[in-house]
């Protein structure tokens, strides 16, 4: 069966609410596997890539910080992949939520808190340094963006056409709804599984 590997955003989890709608949308047409993902930036790096070594997935998915992940490893094993509202400054994200924190979905491991320090800041900030180095010319036209036109968190289309060629847009905010993805991520996805490579 089609396998769709799906990362979650910074304060989500693999039981978010993006994920669970992908994973209904796609029943009994795909495999969708949604880990919950590590929180230091290559730890999870590195967890993706054993992920896609070991499941070769079809199609990676990504939201928010997900999709930064998504954009480096689609890139680096020429995996087709579909970025929602891809956050690819996560260190302007980071900086004013320094301090204790709490996940927004449930994480399989029960531990739901975690701290946002320089540290942490630090590693999202080598990790973003080289994030576009393994862009290809199969990638610009097999990494596809989608943009919430109601998103006030990230803002990062222009870098993003840079890089890459397709962009489409969906009238929704940074963490889309059920609704929005069924209507809009799925489809994308679906058309992007029916690329030829």
């Amino acid at each position: 069966m089609t396998k769709i590997v799906f990362l979650h955003g910074f304060f989500a989890s693999g039981s978010c609410v993006p994920a669970l709608a992908l994973k209904e949308a796609f029943q009994g047409k795909a495999q969708v596997l949604s880990p919950d993902m590590p929180l230091h930036p290559q730890v999870a790096l590195d967890f993706v890539f054993s992920i896609c070594q070991k499941e070769c997935p079809q199609l990676l998915v990504g939201n928010s910080c997900g999709s930064f992940f998504a954009q480096i490893v689609a890139s680096v094993m020429g995996i087709p992949a579909l970025l929602g509202n891809p956050y690819f400054e996560m260190t302007h994200f980071l900086l004013p939520r320094k301090g204790p924190q709490q996940y927004k979905a449930p994480r399989r491991d029960g531990c739901q808190n975690f701290v946002i320090d320089d540290a942490l800041i630090n590693e999202f900030a080598q990790l973003q340094a080289t994030q576009f180095d393994h862009c290809t010319a199969v990638g610009k036209e097999h990494i596809w963006g989608l943009f919430g036109v109601n998103d006030t968190l990230a803002h990062y289309e222009s870098l993003f056409l840079q890089h890459y060629t397709h962009a489409y847009h969906f009238p929704g905010g940074h963490t889309p709804t059920a609704e929005e993805v069924k209507a809009y991520y799925a489809p994308l996805a679906q058309k992007l599984l029916n690329v030829e490579l």
